[in-house]
């Protein structure tokens, strides 16, 4: 079930940031080239508790159990969720369906030579963004990022304005306010606990009980995320200790 994790006592202040970007499949799309914006602070307190278990999963087993390989390539391997990039044109995806809305996510990774992965949340039915994304958090070498998919760089018009030259600028400036960077430097084959907050248009993201990334942007309020799931670029990132809770 769901744990405590140790609160802060303060929160933190983030310095001005480029506006991120959101690492897709294998390729890097920023939302602008040279804007800047202010990063919010973190709420120095919890978003939400976890309440009522929705998902758990430490792996002690053999076999994928729930998870769903729908990209290659994920496999449970001496008591965790191995994940590494078996395909050039997008990374492995590993997902777990549960219908959640605000949820206390918790679980633990280490960098196994791959340098970014994203964790997503995902509505099935929703047609109005690519593939159905509604938020995700972005593990890169200097920062985590967190984005609003759905009213986003996923958002159907903008997605497809994006891949038009003409229209990218156009696009850029529809981005405001749909994502946030703070910087953090991720260390190889070292584990790091991971708590995000999703509740009603906020996320917050702790690393190793430190509040460190802040989003408010109404995409995240979606009433329906049916899964969630980890998308690994390179050659390998460990999981263990997934817990998906209801936020109380």
């Amino acid at each position: 079930m769901c744990f405590e994790m140790i609160r802060p006592t303060v929160g933190w202040l983030l310095a001005l940031a480029v506006l991120p970007a959101v690492v897709v499949g294998q390729t890097t799309a920023s939302a602008t080239s040279k804007k800047t914006v202010k990063v919010p602070d973190v709420p120095s307190e919890p978003l939400a508790e976890p309440g009522v278990t929705l998902f758990e999963d430490s792996f002690q087993r053999d076999g994928l159990g729930e998870w769903k390989v729908v990209i290659p390539a994920f496999e449970v391997k001496d008591g965790v969720l191995v994940g590494h990039q078996g395909r050039d044109d997008h990374g492995a995806v590993g997902r777990s369906y549960r219908d959640m809305k605000d949820v206390v996510v918790d679980f633990r990774f280490r960098l196994e030579g791959s340098t970014t992965f994203n964790v997503v949340f995902d509505d099935k039915g929703y047609k109005g963004s690519h593939a159905g994304h509604i938020c995700r958090i972005a593990f890169t070498p200097r920062a985590i990022r967190l984005g609003d998919d759905k009213e986003g760089v996923m958002r159907n018009d903008i997605f497809e304005m994006r891949r038009d030259p003409d229209r990218r600028a156009e696009a850029d400036l529809l981005l405001a306010g749909r994502g946030s960077s703070a910087p953090f430097e991720l260390q190889q084959r070292k584990w790091y606990d991971v708590r995000i907050e999703l509740v009603g248009d906020r996320m917050r993201v702790l690393i190793d009980g430190r509040p460190i990334g802040f989003l408010k942007s109404p995409g995240l309020a979606h009433a329906t995320k049916t899964s969630l799931h980890f998308t690994v670029n390179g050659p390998g990132v460990h999981f263990d200790d997934v817990h998906i809770c209801q936020a109380k």
